[in-house]
């Protein structure tokens, strides 16, 4: 237990301390306006008696405190340890890889939208946030095609000397050659920040005094183009749902809980109506509601997000004033974290509730028909264990050339992707699966230095002799093989009324002679669908990176008097062939090592003998 001496000498200022037990290993951080009276409140005579702070203080050998000026210095501080020591009894919330916002970069005099994860303080409009790919894909497909945004990357624009094939179809303005001029080129800019900024009313009123200005001039395509816009931009309005009159950005956060188990819910309000939502899964244990919001919200905002005006919580949390500076730092202008207590932000409130406790349920849905399908699989392949870990294999090529292997792995049903693995094949140029999986199994696994570094299931996508080299493997290597399974692709049946059909799917298993036909709709048979399926497009993806890039340097080695390190140079100034295609002999120069000759004749190998008018050396 703590010295009182040690509790006595802290000072009455905000900071912050960190709960160690016996060994040194941090068990927790925390923050507070006064450190004095915060670990008096823990450690003093009248200990709290709060479960979390006596099921805490049970543990605590020592506490470790930094003094800081201000609370909201404490508070940046306290993210910052929890990020870095990972402390067991912390709220953590863990990085969100599916979480996308829209740029424009306006210092650009041609800007175009990209996607982006973070958002940066580097003067550029950013626009969200999106829950998922295919929403923000939408977005930026509407904008392209109706704003004529440019698409291509800066390098791409500055080098090219014809308009692109979306210029021909509409759907872009011409910039990069020129057919449009910068003023005109800021109004669709302009007309995009409103759309995105959810004026659309506002925007559809500017569309409409420009279309009916080009019906007078007599320019009736412009005119059915700005018509057809106006009404796409109406469908757009139809689908948004008003939650509010106020024409403020909002995010409502509320949570929902049963036991150590939390499931926070953000609905991400833009204009007074609703974008979209997100659900964040989290362990909290022991922690009450108001820390775990707290924690959430210092987590979730210092990860580059985009800070809206108003931040709407369920209840009270002991540093609201100091996360609002914090805030309001960020974002760079005023930030208000509020709590509702009647009217219809109250009502806005209950409806994220509910979202977050129908994810909660749906998630434990899922969880409980995975824990279904892989006790299935167990029972149905005769597997020594429950395959809790399992890692499937795929082979990609054609012809021999360009082949790769994958590995993907899925944990407890679920695709684990950091633990994915690609694999180059070196030692085979000649079409031989088994032989490309032979390397690719024997390479994984000479690195397993005891059984415990084995999944509990292995899969490979094949038949009989797949699983064979699976075998062989582990023979010379001289390890025991745990379970392992080959799923053959199924058979085309031709029916008389529903036409073609597959059969179910076939898994071959050691020592057992005929396969093992899975039913058709079993969740079983999905989960091994569905883990094919992923290693097939691991594979796939990994094998057209590689034949893009073999293909760029069969090309350049065509080239006269382009060597190995010229190329290389070549590549690692523009990157891709596309660019070095469109690109001038002054332009080729600037790659370290190509002088004006070399330049000239990679001018001339893929533009012709004529250099704007003069002659390409030889």
């Amino acid at each position: 237990m703590l010295r009182e001496e040690k509790i006595k000498n802290l000072p009455p200022r905000p900071g912050v301390y960190l709960m160690k037990d016996r060994g040194g290993k941090i068990l927790y951080v925390g923050k507070a306006k006064n450190l004095s009276h915060r670990l008096r409140s823990y450690f003093g005579r009248s200990e709290d008696s709060r479960f979390l702070v006596r099921f805490f203080v049970s543990k605590i050998e020592d506490v470790e405190c930094i003094v800081t000026n201000t609370e909201k210095e404490a508070l940046i501080l306290e993210n910052n340890l929890i990020k870095k020591f990972k402390p067991r009894y912390n709220v953590k919330l863990k990085d969100d890889k599916t979480y996308f916002n829209l740029k424009l970069d306006i210092q650009n005099p041609f800007p175009r939208l990209t996607l982006v994860r973070r958002v940066r303080n580097d003067g550029a409009c950013y626009f969200g946030p999106f829950s998922s790919s295919r929403s923000v894909k939408e977005t930026m497909n509407f904008i392209e095609k109706y704003f004529q945004l440019r698409r291509c990357a800066d390098s791409n624009f500055k080098n090219r000397r014809r308009p692109c094939l979306y210029y021909q179809m509409g759907q872009c303005q011409g910039a990069c050659v020129g057919l449009v001029d910068e003023k005109r080129y800021r109004e669709r800019v302009r007309e995009v920040i409103l759309f995105l900024e959810g004026k659309k009313r506002q925007l559809i009123d500017i569309l409409q005094r420009r279309m009916e200005t080009a019906s007078e001039s007599l320019s009736f395509e412009e005119s059915a183009r700005l018509r057809d816009q106006i009404q796409s931009i109406e469908k757009t309005i139809e689908k948004q749902k008003i939650v509010s009159f106020r024409p403020v950005d909002q995010d409502v956060i509320a949570l929902y809980r049963e036991g150590a188990l939390v499931e926070i819910h953000v609905l991400f309000v833009r204009q007074g109506k609703v974008m979209e939502g997100q659900s964040f899964s989290l362990s909290a244990q022991q922690v009450p509601n108001g820390e775990v919001i707290s924690s959430f919200v210092k987590q979730f905002y210092a990860g580059g997000r985009l800070i809206p005006r108003e931040i709407l919580l369920p209840f009270e949390v002991e540093d609201r004033d100091a996360i609002a500076e914090w805030l309001t730092e960020q974002k760079g202008s005023k930030a208000t974290v509020r709590i509702p207590r009647r009217g219809s932000s109250l009502g806005l409130l209950r409806m994220v509730e509910k979202n977050a406790e129908i994810s909660f349920k749906g998630k434990q849905t899922r969880e409980k028909n995975l824990g279904a399908s892989l006790e299935e699989l167990k029972k149905r392949l005769r597997l020594s264990r429950i395959p809790r870990r399992i890692e499937c294999f795929d082979i990609s090529n054609i012809l021999g050339t360009a082949a790769t292997g994958s590995m993907v792995v899925f944990q407890d049903g679920q695709p684990d992707k950091a633990q994915y693995r690609r694999f180059k094949i070196r030692s085979l140029s000649q079409p031989d699966d088994y032989g490309m999986m032979y390397e690719v199994l024997f390479r994984r696994y000479s690195k397993a230095t005891h059984e415990d570094g084995l999944p509990d299931l292995i899969m490979v996508d094949g038949g009989k002799g797949h699983l064979q080299v699976v075998l062989e493997v582990f023979k010379d290597l001289n390890m025991k093989v745990g379970d392992a399974i080959a799923l053959a692709k199924p058979r085309r049946l031709q029916g008389r009324s529903k036409g073609e059909e597959r059969s179910g799917e076939k898994v071959y298993i050691p020592r057992i002679k005929d396969p093992i036909h899975m039913p058709k709709h079993s969740i079983a048979t999905f989960l091994l669908q569905r883990i094919r399926d992923e290693s097939h497009r691991f594979a796939i993806s990994y094998h057209k990176k590689l034949r893009r890039k073999r293909d760029l340097r069969s090309i350049l080695d065509d080239v006269p008097g382009v060597g190995k390190a010229r190329k290389r140079q070549l590549l690692r100034q523009f990157r891709t062939l596309r660019q070095i295609q469109n690109a001038s002999i002054e332009e080729l120069q600037r790659a370290s090592g190509i002088d004006r000759t070399t330049a000239g004749r990679v001018f001339q190998f893929f533009q012709g003998s004529e250099v704007r008018g003069q002659r390409a050396p030889k």
